[in-house]
């Protein structure tokens, strides 16, 4: 897959690239290929795997922009990110609330890499509440209908089960969701920790209300939809 690099901290050994298909992908040293270096704005051709892009190959780096219009590059090679050309199988991500949990459950499954601002945080609480109680409804009525919820014996086995097991089946993404929203406040994810003492899904609350970043940091760029003022938006190269 072609990609632009977002930004490649050589010290650090590690930065993103924006792929073709619109998503962000995380690199490190060891991903590299023949052992080179990224520059910014590099194109690049990588394989991804999850959100990670591996055996990265720098193709050229983009031509500079004067200011009075930027140079013309080959046939075949785009400009992605901010400045995206999308490719013939491109489209933008979406930023709408079924469109987070949606990607919540699949793209970004296991995704404690990146960040998630309050709307993708809040979109996927909405949907996931909604869809548990669905779950325990459905299985209360099958109860009812097998008989599980006789006078004097009652016992809503399914609905017992149903529940449990959207849980569990959720509990990874929902974990990687909390630790996103606060990467996107600028703290480590391990904060996420804090529900374990007393008072601490309260405390776990107040990190779910606060604002984005509006600025790059160690996990990421500003999230798609958070709109940046220039005196603090990224240089680009």
């Amino acid at each position: 897959m072609r990609g632009e690099v977002l930004h490649y901290d050589e010290e650090q050994g590690f930065g993103f690239i924006d792929g073709a298909d619109g998503n962000r992908y995380t690199v490190i040293r060891e991903d590299l290929r023949r052992g080179g270096s990224l520059a910014n704005g590099a194109v690049v051709d990588f394989q991804p795997s999850g959100d990670r892009a591996r055996n990265v190959l720098s193709i050229r780096a983009q031509a500079a922009d004067t200011g009075t219009g930027s140079a013309a590059q080959p046939a075949g090679l785009q400009h992605f990110g901010r400045n995206a050309v999308p490719f013939s199988v491109a489209a933008p991500t979406g930023t709408g609330l079924w469109h987070y949990f949606r990607r919540a459950l699949t793209a970004n499954y296991a995704n404690f890499a990146d960040r998630a601002r309050r709307k993708e945080y809040w979109g996927y609480v909405l949907f996931w509440m909604l869809a548990f109680v669905a779950v325990s409804s459905v299985s209360l009525t099958i109860d009812y209908q097998v008989g599980n919820m006789e006078p004097g014996s009652e016992a809503p086995v399914l609905m017992v089960l149903g529940m449990a097991g959207w849980i569990l089946a959720t509990l990874v993404p929902s974990l990687a969701m909390a630790v996103r929203r606060q990467h996107d406040i600028g703290i480590s994810g391990w904060f996420f920790l804090v529900v374990f003492i007393p008072m601490g899904v309260v405390i776990a609350l107040i990190f779910a209300l606060i604002p984005s970043r509006k600025q790059e940091n160690r996990w990421g760029q500003v999230p798609q939809g958070i709109e940046v003022p220039p005196q603090i938006a990224p240089r680009t190269t």
